[in-house]
């Protein structure tokens, strides 16, 4: 049987509230920074929920194309300026310009592409919504007025998959493919799809990407009606936490087996060792309180790693502010790790849940922490729910106790994902 190749993370990039670089970000997290605030983007004042997490930088800044910003969606732009973020940071245009035009095509084909991101929003529908409202229920009225009051390209600029397509397109990239709407773990399952590609051969390097935009008037209301949205702040295992707050993102990874990252001399930042999927089974929302899912989870991940559990250096929970979740990753952690649990933090009271970013988010994050040698605090933690109290849950800045960190991520219908990454020193 043939070995499965190593795989290497070679490239970064992520953009969200707090910033627009990796960096940047976790500056702005070990700043104590929280770039959630009210949201401007409609009128609010009746809301339940104004609060936000949103990326304030303008189309143009991160794309300079002006066909494609009349085209896509402001998740489509936040997904390909990570993606080609992260490209860069791999120095993968620098590298092709050096190859021979047959090499390049054999380079191209060889690079896969895997995106996590929502699998549709409210606002497609806005488009429609005067022409519906004109027609007074007249389907002959709509059908007749349709092509003059909706924009012929709506479907082009509402697809799901225009992050794979475009930054296929523009980077010229041929390989395997795939988009992945699994809910808040899409951003994990874009990762882990591409780890796998490169494990098994179907591809020499590719790129993972999550992104997501859910900052909209629906998507805020129905967050809040199903009970899920905090009351102000987000509070992740605080005993006065009260929900979660939605926030827009997206970051992206490049990953290359070692012996193609080795055979370019590409910086190599990490190296994945594990990864473990599950689903809980029990329904769209509810979540287990024995933390069945998640511990499974981390134990597929770190059979797959070759790891005890004493060799993991962090946990970056999910950490989304809920009571349940929290409550039962604090129990599924205990479950696994015993009484030796590494220090534990999450990244989501800063910037907001990016939902299907958040575990691509979270794992930027994780990684460009261990190459600083931190675990970032949780800062607006003030009093730790009585039921965690015997976790140790990073209310100050830390060490990591090694050089490798665990991420999990969670989602709707009872998804589960842990990702197990490796950092090299910088």
């Amino acid at each position: 049987m043939q070995t499965a190749a190593r795989v290497v993370i070679t490239g970064l990039g992520a953009i969200c509230a707090s910033g627009k670089q990796p960096e940047q970000i976790l500056d702005s997290l070990l700043d104590g920074t929280i770039s959630i605030a009210e949201i401007g983007g409609w009128d609010g004042e009746n809301w339940p929920c104004r609060l936000g997490g949103v990326v304030g930088f303008s189309p143009r800044e991160l794309i300079n194309d002006r066909k494609l910003l009349k085209l896509i969606k402001k998740t489509d732009v936040v997904g390909i300026y990570a993606a080609e973020q992260a490209l860069n940071s791999a120095g993968i245009s620098a590298y092709r310009e050096s190859l021979t035009s047959p090499a390049d095509d054999s380079f191209a084909e060889r690079f896969g592409l895997y995106v996590g991101t929502s699998g549709g929003y409210y606002d497609t529908q806005y488009d429609f919504l005067p022409l519906i409202s004109e027609a007074n229920g007249s389907m002959q009225a709509i059908g007749e007025r349709l092509g003059e009051s909706v924009n012929p390209m709506w479907l082009l600029g509402n697809l799901p998959n225009n992050v794979v397509c475009h930054v296929g397109i523009r980077n010229k990239l041929k390989g395997a493919n795939a988009c992945i709407t699994n809910h808040g773990t899409s951003g994990s399952l874009s990762i882990i799809e591409a780890f796998e590609s490169l494990r098994i051969g179907d591809t020499d390097r590719a790129i993972a990407i999550g992104h997501d935009a859910p900052v909209e008037p629906q998507v805020v209301l129905y967050y809040q009606k199903a009970g899920l949205l905090a009351d102000a702040h987000l509070t992740p295992f605080d005993a006065d936490r009260s929900g979660c707050i939605l926030g827009e993102g997206g970051a992206a990874l490049v990953l290359e087996t070692l012996e193609a990252a080795e055979s370019r001399s590409a910086p190599i930042h990490a190296e994945i060792l594990g990864k473990g999927c599950t689903s809980e089974a029990q329904g769209l929302l509810p979540v287990r309180v024995d933390g069945d899912g998640v511990a499974r989870a981390i134990c597929l991940a770190l059979e797959q790693a070759g790891l005890e559990t004493q060799q993991i250096g962090m946990i970056v929970c999910h950490g989304n502010g809920t009571r349940t979740s929290d409550l039962s990753e604090g129990v599924a952690i205990r479950r696994v790790f015993g009484t030796q649990i590494p220090p534990i933090t999450c990244f989501k009271w800063a910037f907001g849940h990016l939902l299907a970013a958040a575990g691509s988010i979270d794992t930027v994050l994780a990684l460009t922490a261990l190459q600083r040698g931190i675990v970032p605090a949780i800062v607006p933690l003030r009093n730790i729910d009585p039921s965690l109290q015997d976790l140790p849950i990073a209310k100050v800045a830390r060490e990591p106790i090694s050089d490798t960190a665990l991420i999990l991520s969670r989602g709707f219908g009872g998804q589960n994902s842990a990702l197990i990454i490796r950092a090299t020193s910088r």
